[in-house]
């Protein structure tokens, strides 16, 4: 006989980096998200510092959760499961959320579910109205991640391709930092590159003259510092912003059409910070449209952190019943490829 179906609503808690944010997912949808973001925090010091993200999580988390509970009129008693970050992130961040789910989950008896936070990324257009259907590619670009992955289900994932070395968020935020930019450096450089002169520069397309699906970007980043005058003025600056911007997303245009072609698959899907970037939006709907296919993106709020995706992916995984991990319960680094599928109810 099947089990029965629990409808009840997911509370999930996302801390893996340097935003807290708590959801409520249930069978009507999202029910309810918060976010706090620490970039006033960290601003002075150019970039996170794990130890102080770590203590602004502790006295965020609770308020938040009564803040979702509330605007969604829930109790405690109407939840169906904690999900919570797992992984990968900072692992001082992570055991917050860690921490807080865990201890909800035992007080009130319900499933914990350890959630992958690049998982959570993934799905995160299926909050969307559409939403993608099985099977896709997923492009997933963030600070910390630049993945090329085949999905054909949840937990069926094959990877294609990955950055060698810097992670494409990870490189706009190190190229916006020789540009003299301010932190967070990713989308002050996207609002620059919108006064620059296309052409200008003529920046590598990193491993687009070979076959294969992997990325590199620190060469990049080095051909703008070559590139980059002493004495360079501010219409020179954009310019050059103008110039990697579409550097980025000409060579993460190539690579998605080259994984399309592998698998055969004719829909992509777009998420993590980076996919928040309108030039790069642009540029994969319009390769979409050659091919006759589709691309999906989540809104804009969606892309960077959140905990929406997180609750979305608890809900999904509840129903295979994984158990959070034995012992240490959060993992600093997680390939997404070690996720299995759920397992037939």
């Amino acid at each position: 006989m099947p089990k029965p179906i629990d409808t009840r609503p997911i509370l999930a808690l996302e801390t893996s980096c340097d935003e807290t944010a708590v959801a409520l997912y249930g069978a009507a949808g999202l029910l309810a998200h918060t976010l706090h973001s620490q970039i006033k925090l960290h601003a002075e010091y150019g970039g996170v510092v794990p130890e102080l993200a770590s203590r602004d999580h502790v006295t965020r988390v609770l308020p938040l959760i009564r803040t979702v509970l509330t605007e969604a009129e829930l109790k405690p008693a109407d939840l169906g499961g904690i999900a919570y970050t797992a992984g990968p992130g900072l692992i001082g961040a992570l055991m917050v959320g860690a921490a807080a789910a865990a201890g909800l989950a035992a007080a009130l008896d319900l499933p914990l579910i350890s959630i992958h936070h690049m998982e959570g990324h993934l799905l995160a257009p299926m909050l969307e109205d559409p939403a993608p259907g099985f099977p896709f590619v997923a492009l997933l670009v963030s600070g910390g991640h630049t993945l090329l992955v085949e999905v054909l289900g949840i937990g069926r994932y094959t990877l294609l391709g990955e950055s060698l070395d810097d992670a494409v968020g990870e490189a706009f935020d190190k190229t916006a930092k020789l540009l003299g930019l301010p932190y967070p450096g990713g989308p002050e450089l996207a609002r620059l590159a919108q006064q620059g002169v296309p052409g200008r520069f003529k920046l590598p397309r990193p491993m687009t003259d070979r076959p294969g699906l992997d990325f590199s970007f620190s060469g990049l980043k080095t051909a703008v510092l070559t590139a980059l005058p002493r004495d360079a003025d501010a219409q020179t600056k954009a310019d050059l912003a103008r110039s990697f911007e579409e550097a980025v997303t000409e060579t993460l245009a190539i690579k998605c059409a080259r994984a399309l072609d592998v698998t055969g698959h004719r829909t992509l899907v777009v998420a993590g910070g980076v996919g928040a970037n309108v030039r790069l939006r642009e540029r994969l709907h319009a390769l979409a449209a050659q091919r006759k296919g589709q691309v999906f993106f989540p809104r804009k709020e969606f892309c960077t952190d959140n905990a929406a995706m997180i609750a979305y992916a608890g809900w999904m995984r509840r129903s295979e019943g994984r158990p959070a991990f034995e012992g240490f319960p959060t993992r600093a680094r997680w390939p997404l490829v070690e996720l299995s599928a759920p397992a037939a109810t």
